[in-house]
C-alpha cells in the first residue's frame, strides 16, 4: 500500500494503489462545502432582491443542476485513474488543452487568495497575530497539506465535515433563537430575475469544482460503480452547499445590516464569546483550509498538465512536486496580501467571470467522454503530441471559443453586462448557454471524427497501459 505522502501526479494510478469506496466522495465534498464562502454565496441571493422562500428553492435547483455536472466529472476518476484536466487532451489535443488549463490555473490561484484573506482574518483573531501573519500561516499550512496529498485531503475532509456540520447545527439553533423561521419564509412573492440569480449563484458554485473533481476519485478501485461515485459526490456537495447557503440566506434575511459585509464577525458573535468564539474562529479556518487545499492541489495538477504537454512528461519527482505546489502557494499568497485591503472584491468578480470559460470546457469534456469516446481513452496518446489526439484540435478549440462567445450576451458581472441581461430582468443565465451550445456543437463535430475514437482503450488493470476497447473496467 502506498505511504501517506502521495507519489503520483498526472500519471495513471495502478490498481495496486487503488483504495477506498465511493462514500469517501460524500465526506470530502460535504466538508468542502460547509464553509463561510458558501454561506456568503447563499446570502447574496437575498442581498440581490429575492425573498428567503424563493431564494432557498432557487439555490437548491442550482446546486442540483450544477452538482450533477460536477458529479459526472467525478465518475471519470475510478474508470481512468487520471486527474481531471489531463483528459482535456483527448478533446483539445495534447498541447491545445493548455488553453482551458491556463484559465483554470488563474482561477485557482485567485480562489486560494480570496480564501486565504478570509481564513487569515480568523487565524489572526485566533492566534492574536493579526491579519497579515494569519494569511501567511494559513497559506503555509495549506501548501504543506497539499504536498502530502490525496490521503490527507480525504482525512481532512472527513474531519471538517463532522466538525463543521455540528457547528452549523449549533449556529442554526442560535439563529432561530433570534429570528422566527415562519416570519422569514412568510413572503412568497415571486420575481423571476431574482429567482434565476439564486439558481445561477449556486449552479456556478458547483460548476467551479468541475476542473478538479476527478482528482479526488481517481484512487478509487477500478470496479467502483460510476453510479455510486456520481451519487455520493452529488449528495455530499449538494447537502454541504445547500446547508451553508440556506444559513446565509436566512441570516441575510434576518439581519441584513449586521450580517452583510461582516460575515465572519456575525458568525462568531452569533455563537458566543470566550472559548466558543475561539472555537468558531478555528472552525471557519478549518472549513476554508479544506477548500483551499483542493484549490492548491487542483492548481498544482493543472500546472503540471500544462507544462508536461510540451515536455512529454508523465511522472514528477518529489522535489518537482514540492516546487510546483510552492509556486501556487507563493502566487496565491502574494495576491492575497496585495488585495486584502482594496481590490479583492473586484478580483472576485474577475474570478466569477472566468467561470464563463469553464462551462464550455465542462460541456465538451462530458460529451466527449460519455457520448463520443464511450468512457474509453487511449491513455499513452494523452502524452504524445504525435499520437491519436494530436497536438492541437482546432475544431474542438473553435467550438470552445464559440461556447464562450455565446454566453457574453447573457453575462452579468460588475465590469461587463451583456445586452440580453436587462430583458431578462437582470438575471445571469450564461451558464445554461455555456453548457448547451458547446455540447451540441461538439457532438455534431466530433461524432464524424471516427478515426480519433475508433478502437479506443482504457488503462490496463495490471500495468496502467492499455487494454483494447471492450475489455476491462
Amino acid at each position: 500500500m502506498a505511504g501517506v505522502v502521495e507519489r503520483r501526479s498526472i500519471d495513471v494510478v495502478p490498481d495496486d494503489e487503488r483504495h477506498g469506496s465511493a462514500v469517501s466522495q460524500f465526506t470530502l465534498w460535504l466538508g468542502a462545502n460547509l464553509q463561510v464562502t458558501a454561506v456568503v454565496t447563499g446570502a447574496l441571493a437575498v442581498v440581490f432582491g429575492a425573498n428567503a422562500f424563493w431564494s432557498l428553492i432557487g439555490l437548491l435547483l442550482g446546486n442540483l443542476a450544477g452538482g450533477a455536472v460536477m458529479a459526472l466529472h467525478s465518475a471519470q476518476g475510478p474508470r481512468l485513474g487520471l486527474p481531471q484536466m489531463i483528459t482535456s487532451r483527448a478533446q483539445f489535443g495534447v498541447r491545445g488543452a493548455v488553453v482551458p488549463l491556463a484559465l483554470v490555473i488563474v482561477m485557482y490561484i485567485g480562489f486560494f487568495a480570496s480564501g486565504s484573506v478570509l481564513a487569515g482574518q480568523a487565524v489572526g483573531e485566533l492566534t492574536h497575530l493579526g491579519e497579515t501573519p494569519g494569511i501567511i500561516v494559513f497559506a503555509a499550512v495549506t501548501a504543506l497539506a497539499a504536498a502530502v496529498g490525496y490521503r490527507l485531503i480525504h482525512t481532512l475532509g472527513r474531519i471538517a465535515g463532522l466538525v463543521c456540520a455540528l457547528t452549523f447545527v449549533y449556529l442554526g439553533i442560535r439563529l432561530l433563537q433570534r429570528a422566527d423561521l415562519g416570519t422569514l419564509l412568510a413572503d412568497h412573492r415571486f420575481a423571476l430575475p431574482a429567482f434565476l440569480l439564486a439558481v445561477s449563484l449556486s449552479a456556478s458554485w458547483q460548476l467551479a469544482f468541475g476542473p478538479y473533481v476527478a482528482d479526488y476519485s481517481r484512487y478509487l478501485p477500478r470496479h467502483t460503480s460510476a453510479r455510486a461515485t456520481f451519487w455520493w459526490t452529488l449528495s455530499g456537495s449538494v447537502l454541504g452547499s445547500q446547508w451553508s447557503m440556506t444559513f446565509g440566506a436566512l441570516a441575510a434575511a434576518a439581519a441584513p445590516a449586521a450580517f452583510v459585509g461582516h460575515e465572519v464577525g456575525y458568525l462568531v458573535g452569533l455563537g458566543g464569546t470566550g472559548l466558543i468564539a475561539s472555537f468558531l474562529y478555528f472552525v471557519i479556518a478549518l472549513g476554508k483550509l479544506t477548500i483551499n487545499i483542493l484549490n492548491t492541489y487542483g492548481g498544482f495538477m493543472s500546472l503540471v498538465t500544462s507544462v508536461s504537454g510540451f515536455r512529454s512528461q508523465r511522472t514528477l519527482s518529489p522535489r518537482g512536486r514540492s516546487a510546483y505546489i510552492a509556486g501556487i502557494m507563493l502566487a496565491g499568497t502574494a495576491v492575497a496580501l496585495l488585495g486584502k485591503d482594496s481590490f479583492l472584491t473586484s478580483f472576485k468578480d474577475f474570478l466569477l467571470f472566468l467561470l464563463t470559460f469553464f462551462t464550455p470546457w465542462s460541456a465538451i469534456n462530458l460529451v466527449d467522454y460519455y457520448l463520443i469516446s464511450k468512457e474509453r481513452y487511449d491513455v499513452p496518446a494523452l502524452s504524445d503530441p504525435a499520437g491519436r489526439y494530436g497536438a492541437w484540435n482546432v475544431k474542438a478549440l473553435a467550438v470552445y471559443a464559440l461556447g464562450v462567445l455565446a454566453q457574453l450576451p447573457f453575462l452579468a458581472t460588475a465590469f461587463y453586462t451583456g445586452p440580453l441581461v436587462d430583458p431578462l430582468g437582470g438575471a445571469d443565465v450564461s451558464w445554461l448557454v455555456g453548457l448547451a451550445v458547446p455540447a451540441v456543437l461538439y457532438w455534431l463535430t466530433a461524432r464524424r471524427d471516427t478515426a480519433r475514437v475508433a478502437r479506443l482503450a482504457v488503462p490496463d488493470a495490471e500495468h496502467g497501459a492499455n487494454a483494447p476497447a471492450g475489455s476491462g473496467g
